[in-house]
């Protein structure tokens, strides 16, 4: 295994950096920066430039629009995107739904899906957690009777992001309720937001008093066709786990930790305590060490992961959800020394002038709370854990 670039990666890369230099709006990266809310419009804008750009599907194939690029590029790419603070875009259409039509959609729905949502021209949310099937996902209960050539659902799912967004949800529902295991009965269904009978109601976090990202979502009696099943009735726990493979695959969060300690040392540098600068404070120094070698430690764990990739052809395996608990672990003690750095300033709740420094120590607070959520979802931590005990170590 070698986890060095190569002359071409290296190549690759500063074409990336230079290209997101040059097209990324001034206006987005400074919303990234302080934590501002990004609006539909704001997601869209930035999702068609790369889509013109032929930047949006990394991982697709080339005959439904991919760059052709390898795992190794796909993550440069990523690192570089949250490095330089470019808008994280919604992860549901073009990397979590898209690899499961093409895996066990039929012809049909991938040609109606797959352009729209490389074009941005349709967004789509997830339909997994209920209110008592969480991470205990295999727990969901919400029903779909087929009634000819319809599915008639019932039920809810609670914690949709962007649902208010979303033109199209992919949904876990119980086509079976009397299958024997409890993963056994489930079914995949794509899911047209306009259909009647479902209606979205937010879930208004601690994070900020403005706009939400989280919803409820009710069924009731919706009428979904039929041909919207993906794969085979009752079968939809293995299109499940071929999903969140890919979800948890990218919720390391490298680029965007790395933004975030450069900016988290800024900060140290320009707070003071006891007269001098708290970066040189060696408690607090220490603290931030650990922090970087564990995010070092991360990304080779990311690179041996993606080596193993490009190697064989598989798919993530189960190891992947040690990038997701060490990712959003490093995630929220970033937000936590943050917090500390801004001592007493992080309590402000408007952020006001045009100081890039003074925006980020008022939006502290917020992405605080924001980021307590990281380690749930995907399958919360105590899940992952799980997962490697047995899947991984054997256990």
């Amino acid at each position: 295994m070698d986890l060095n670039y190569t002359d071409e990666e290296l190549r690759f890369r500063s074409e990336v950096r230079g290209w997101l230099e040059a097209n990324l709006p001034e206006d987005l990266r400074r919303k990234v920066a302080v934590h501002e809310r990004l609006s539909k419009d704001d997601l869209l804008r930035w999702h068609r430039i790369l889509a013109d750009r032929g930047w949006i599907a990394p991982a697709w194939p080339a005959e439904w629009g991919g760059p052709g690029w390898t795992v190794v590029q796909r993550y440069i790419f990523e690192e570089e995107c949250g490095y330089v603070g470019a808008p994280q875009l919604p992860r549901f259409g073009i990397w979590m739904c898209a690899p499961v039509l093409m895996r066990f959609g039929t012809d049909a729905q991938k040609r109606r899906h797959l352009p729209r949502i490389y074009r941005g021209d349709d967004l789509w949310c997830q339909g997994y957690s209920e209110p008592g099937a969480g991470s205990d996902l295999a727990g969901l209960v919400t029903r779909a009777q087929r009634v000819g050539d319809h599915y008639v659902v019932n039920g809810q799912k609670t914690w949709t992001t962007l649902a208010h967004y979303a033109d199209w949800m992919f949904c876990l529902v119980r086509t079976d309720p009397a299958a024997g295991r409890r993963q056994e009965g489930i079914s995949f269904l794509l899911v047209d937001m306009k259909t009647p009978g479902i209606t979205v109601k937010p879930i208004i976090l601690m994070d900020r008093g403005k706009g939400h990202d989280v919803n409820e979502v009710f069924f009731d009696d919706a009428r979904i066709p039929v041909e919207n099943l993906v794969h085979e009735e009752g079968k939809g726990w293995s299109v499940a786990k071929f999903l969140l493979g890919f979800e948890r695959m990218n919720t390391g969060r490298i680029g965007g930790s790395r933004r975030e300690l450069a900016k988290l040392k800024k900060l140290a540098g320009a707070q003071r305590k006891n007269g001098r600068p708290l970066i040189e404070d060696t408690r607090f120094r220490d603290r931030l060490s650990r922090i970087e070698i564990e995010l070092m430690a991360l990304e080779i764990t990311n690179l041996r992961i993606l080596d193993r990739m490009l190697r064989t052809g598989q798919s993530p395996g189960a190891d992947v959800s040690i990038l997701k608990i060490k990712g959003t672990e490093i995630a929220q003690a970033l937000t936590e020394l943050a917090m500390q750095a801004a001592g007493p300033f992080a309590q402000a709740t408007e952020i006001q002038g045009d100081d890039e420094t003074a925006r980020l120590v008022a939006s502290l607070a917020p992405e605080y709370c924001l980021t307590r959520k990281v380690s749930i979802y995907a399958g919360s931590n105590e899940i992952q854990r799980n997962i490697i005990a047995k899947a991984t170590l054997g256990l």
